[in-house]
Parts: C-alpha cells; sequence; structure tokens
C-alpha cells in the first residue's frame, strides 16, 4: 500500500486564492501491488503523470499551497468519481448504465494503463477496492476542499488548478494543418467549470511564457473540475494539460533535455496565475 494519500506543500504566507493540484504523478509503487499486476514496473507508470508536480513545485514560492498525490493513478484514479466502479474488474460490482470511462477500463480503479494494457490477470474484490477509496481517495479529496475552503474564507473566492499531462499524440487529431500544435490544453467543461475571465488570465500566462494553448478539445475536463468548478458560487476549476514530450522523454519515463526550460517557463506561468484575486483584500483582515 502506498504510504500517503497526498503531500501538502504550503507557502510560508499564503498571498493568492489560488490552489495547484496534481492528482496523477503520484508515484509510491507499493511492492504488494506491484506483485498483483501482469505489467512491468516500467508499463505501470505509462498512464502517470510523471513529473507534473516537479514542474508545478514552485507554487509555494509564490504564496499558493500544492497538493499532490502520493498513490499511483494505475492504484486509485482521484480523477473519478468515486462510484465509478469497473464490474469488469471489481468482484460483485453491476453494470448501471453505459460510462464510457468505466466501460474503457479507466474507472475509479483502473482495469488498464495506457494503450488499453490490462493491469491484472483477473479480478480484484470489492473490499480492496474499496480500501483504496476509503485509503486514498477521499482523503485527497477532503484536502483539496479544505484548501479551497480556506482560500475563499479568505479572499471571496478560490481557483484550482489542477495539473495534468498528455501523451503527445493527444493533439493529432485536432491540431490544425500548417499551425504549431498546441502544447497546453485548458479545460473549464466549456464555461461551467471557471468564470471566463479567470481561464482568460491562466491562458495569458501560458502565452506570455511562449506556450501554444487551446480550450477543452480534446480534454474539457473530468471529475475533479466536474465536482469543484463553481463559479457562481466562486470557486473555480481549471484542468491543465501539458505535452509530455516538451519535458520528457515518454517511452522511457524520463525528463529529457528540456526539462529544466520547461520548468523555468512554467514558474513564470505561475508566478503570474497566482496574481488571480490579489486585488482582493483578504477577508480575515476586513
Amino acid at each position: 500500500m502506498p504510504n500517503t494519500a497526498y503531500e501538502v506543500l504550503h507557502p510560508d504566507r499564503n498571498l493568492s486564492c489560488v490552489v495547484f493540484a496534481s492528482p496523477h504523478s503520484g508515484r509510491d509503487y507499493a511492492w504488494s501491488f506491484l506483485r498483483k499486476t501482469v505489467l512491468d514496473e516500467q508499463a505501470i507508470r505509462s498512464s502517470e503523470d510523471a513529473f507534473v508536480d516537479q514542474l508545478f513545485d514552485c507554487a509555494p514560492r509564490y504564496g499558493a499551497a500544492f497538493i499532490k498525490a502520493g498513490a499511483p493513478r494505475a492504484y486509485v484514479d482521484l480523477n473519478r468519481s468515486p462510484d465509478e466502479l469497473d464490474p469488469a474488474l471489481i468482484e460483485g460490482v453491476r453494470k448501471q448504465g453505459h460510462n464510457p470511462r468505466v466501460a474503457s477500463g479507466l474507472g475509479v480503479i483502473p482495469r488498464v494503463v495506457a494503450n488499453g494494457r490490462a493491469i491484472y490477470r483477473g479480478k480484484i474484490s470489492a473490499a480492496e477496492a474499496q480500501h483504496r477509496i476509503d485509503s486514498f481517495w477521499h482523503p485527497y479529496h477532503r484536502m483539496v476542499q479544505k484548501l479551497l475552503d480556506q482560500s475563499h474564507t479568505r479572499y471571496g473566492q478560490a481557483v484550482l488548478i489542477d495539473c495534468h499531462s498528455m501523451p503527445h499524440e493527444a493533439m493529432d487529431s485536432t491540431a490544425r494543418m500548417g499551425a504549431r500544435r498546441p502544447d497546453v490544453v485548458l479545460g473549464d467543461r466549456f464555461g461551467a467549470a471557471a468564470s471566463g475571465e479567470v481561464v482568460d488570465r491562466i491562458e495569458e500566462a501560458f502565452v506570455s511564457a511562449g506556450f501554444v494553448v487551446t480550450r477543452n478539445t480534446p480534454f474539457a475536463g473530468a471529475y475533479i473540475t466536474q465536482a469543484y468548478g463553481r463559479p457562481s458560487r466562486g470557486q473555480h476549476a481549471v484542468q491543465i494539460e501539458i505535452d509530455r514530450s516538451l519535458y520528457m522523454n515518454e517511452a522511457l519515463i524520463r525528463p529529457n533535455g528540456n526539462f529544466e526550460a520547461v520548468k523555468s517557463a512554467l514558474e513564470r506561468v505561475v508566478a503570474q496565475v497566482v496574481q488571480i484575486g490579489q486585488g482582493r483584500v483578504p477577508l480575515a483582515a476586513e
């Protein structure tokens, strides 16, 4: 079992209503889990958002909290609803309607990793699945909401930046001929999860740092943006997908020669994004 559900990096002084999160960069692959999988230690990592936590770990230096998962995505997917249970994987679960994510093996307890490769030989028990949800999914999400509540109480609004990475080929079907393919996809569920002003500020930060940005296609945001995006209540959630090939060798799951340059560019993005809402006087000081 992984050692921890999450780690929070707190700033010395909170200066922003923005909270950064990395739910898919966990890489604590417990031996007890690795014994159950048919995949080797390289293949099991293929759906992990490798190094995303390192790319955004500068956030506390700019006054924003950063929460990162401990458990790997292949063990429990924090960007799924806890009731997205896969009957093809978990004993005793009955099929309830058609959920394309569950059907493809990408429920809250994944059945496959990237390219549809099966994680297990057979099924796992319902007790094992529930243990993962109780021990890792719920603690992570309780802390995310706590951080957002603290931001909202202090500043009157909260912004969740949900940080992810995407395979380079993810944009093959949407990249326009003759145009530079997007480096970053911002997902706000087509406006349902965040105000246009917030998303505009985030896009401006990426563009000014040299990234090509598109919105919502092919990634509009999944469970996290749907669950936490409540712009009418002053709580916004935006999913960020960054092309992995910019900073890592996708086959070897290793940083490439551009890693430090991309990390530096993202630090400039973070420095701008944390300024969202900084014009507001913290409510606790009023």
